[in-house]
């Protein structure tokens, strides 16, 4: 099975009782005077204590019949305890999930698609299910057989644009080579706070996770090579729309590029962009891909325009 990746949403509580399963048995003098939470590891000893006190918390648990709401209960010996085993949130990761994908192009080797703002690309902790990986699942019954289900790169939950997803084995080693290859050129646009002072910028900077902060990444030079072109499009008031050009593929990389200029996206809350024109999200769109066919090894070029939030911000910088 894929490993996980990183992700954001809380996923909803799911009704599916698939996997479900009763356990029962009566306090004895051994575990009198015990806490519950550690009563349960007793009697399902292969979940973590902590799975089990989620259960408590979700109401799996019932004394003599009744709910139990307190994991530090201490039991009393003839009192008796169910427990109500349901999957861990990480084993239901891997389900199709029906869902709307807007589709560029598909063929039986790879698919391109337009990700909305706010679809996180694969499953992680705090995020199990309502991924793209998801719906990859349940568009195609061969995606359950390919790593991370042919998805060979991510944008971020909140950046909308371009993705190329593989559907088969051959396809997936192919473009994943391309990526790495850098073969496989992604270009995007971008809203920046202030008036950058360059028309056009190449940033050649190392990318590393932050030693301070675990969820931000940044420029640091045991990092791994990171290089994004930038031009300035239009400058407008405090603002500055520009395209930019990736070369490697690091975590949040045009994120953190322009935050270690000065210039932070706007709306990127993550690395100091504050909310602005309209934007409750990163001023960031994947907005042209062009990549060599992974089989026929024809080119293959994709455009696409942004989604109304970050149009209209866009013209506030460029028309105004």
């Amino acid at each position: 099975m894929p490993s996980s990746l990183d992700g954001t949403d809380d996923p909803p509580d799911s009704d599916d009782t698939v996997g479900h399963e009763l356990r029962e048995l009566t306090v004895d003098a051994a575990l009198h005077g015990q806490r519950l939470d550690k009563a349960l590891v007793t009697l399902a000893p292969e979940f973590s204590r902590n799975h089990l006190q989620s259960l408590v918390e979700r109401g799996h648990v019932c004394i003599d019949g009744k709910v139990a709401e307190v994991v530090a209960r201490k039991l009393r010996a003839g009192q008796s305890l169910q427990l109500e085993l349901v999957p861990t949130e990480e084993s239901l990761a891997f389900r199709p999930q029906p869902m709307a994908l807007d589709i560029v192009f598909e063929d039986e080797h790879l698919l391109v698609l337009d990700k909305p703002a706010g679809l996180v690309v694969h499953p992680a902790a705090g995020n199990w299910s309502g991924t793209l990986l998801n719906g990859l699942l349940a568009h195609h019954a061969a995606a359950a057989l390919l790593p991370r289900a042919g998805i060979v790169h991510r944008l971020d939950k909140d950046t909308s644009g371009l993705m190329v997803v593989g559907k088969t084995l051959p396809a997936v080693t192919a473009l994943s080579r391309a990526i790495a290859a850098r073969e496989v050129h992604r270009h995007y646009l971008a809203l920046a706070h202030g008036r950058v002072p360059w028309d056009e910028r190449s940033v050649d900077a190392a990318i590393a996770r932050d030693p301070v902060s675990r969820v931000r990444m940044a420029v640091l030079a045991s990092g791994k090579p990171a290089r994004t072109d930038l031009q300035c499009v239009a400058r407008a008031a405090a603002y500055s729309a520009l395209a930019c050009k990736l070369h490697t593929g690091r975590t949040h990389q045009i994120r953190v590029h322009l935050a270690w200029l000065g210039h932070p996206l706007v709306a990127d809350l993550l690395y100091g962009g504050a909310l602005a024109l309209g934007l409750r999200r990163q001023a960031l769109h994947a907005a042209r891909l062009r990549l060599q066919h992974p089989i026929g090894g024809a080119w293959l070029d994709f455009e696409r325009l942004p989604p109304a939030d970050f149009s209209k911000a866009w013209a506030q910088v460029t028309q105004g």
